[in-house]
């Protein structure tokens, strides 16, 4: 089956979700109330993955240090909001979570889409992981897409090459947009 990947300088989707607190907010777009231009979308398989709150863990301790180089977090599964409320108890992050991700909306992001492999895993088609960075401008600057839970991006490498990326002295552009291989050479 073909599936449909964003790719890095797409512009990211505009996709709608509600907050554990019950706020509707559009993913790629920073929270208002700080003080970043870019946003980290974090897509995760939901509660029943432990992976996934080890890692939503972690990444809480580069939640200040992102927020210095102006990446806001954000973090989304397909769960429920009840589902998301006993997901919350193992999870200590400062950052919003939301829930409820459609089928629809993991198309449009191209993420990987698993079944359930038993009631007690969950009730509901998840999300693989998947790591969006949207800059300013609403385009992807870093993409990362998983089909399992065992491959995600190391924070501390991401956060530092985020640092780069940001720097204007580096003028770093987006890598990894052209799709032909055999594209004329061009240095940048």
């Amino acid at each position: 089956m073909d599936q449909h990947k964003l790719a890095a300088g797409d512009r990211f989707p505009e996709l709608h979700v509600t907050t554990f607190e019950g706020a509707g907010v559009r993913l790629g777009q920073p929270r208002p109330d700080t003080d970043t231009n870019w946003q980290m979308v974090v897509v995760y398989r939901g509660r029943h993955c432990p992976l996934c709150t080890k890692y939503l863990n972690q990444l809480e301790g580069f939640r200040e240090e992102l927020q210095t180089i102006g990446v806001d977090i954000i973090a989304v599964s397909a769960d429920s909001q009840a589902q998301l409320a006993d997901h919350k108890t193992r999870l200590e992050v400062g950052f919003p979570l939301a829930y409820g991700l459609t089928q629809a909306q993991m198309d449009a992001l191209g993420v990987y889409v698993s079944l359930p492999r038993s009631e007690q895993e969950t009730d509901h088609n998840f999300a693989e992981p998947g790591l969006f960075v949207v800059n300013e401008a609403g385009n992807l600057h870093v993409v990362d897409i998983s089909n399992n839970p065992f491959v995600r991006p190391e924070l501390q490498a991401l956060v530092n090459g985020l640092r780069w990326i940001r720097d204007p002295d580096n003028n770093y552009p987006i890598r990894g947009t052209r799709k032909n291989a055999e594209s004329q050479l061009q240095y940048r």
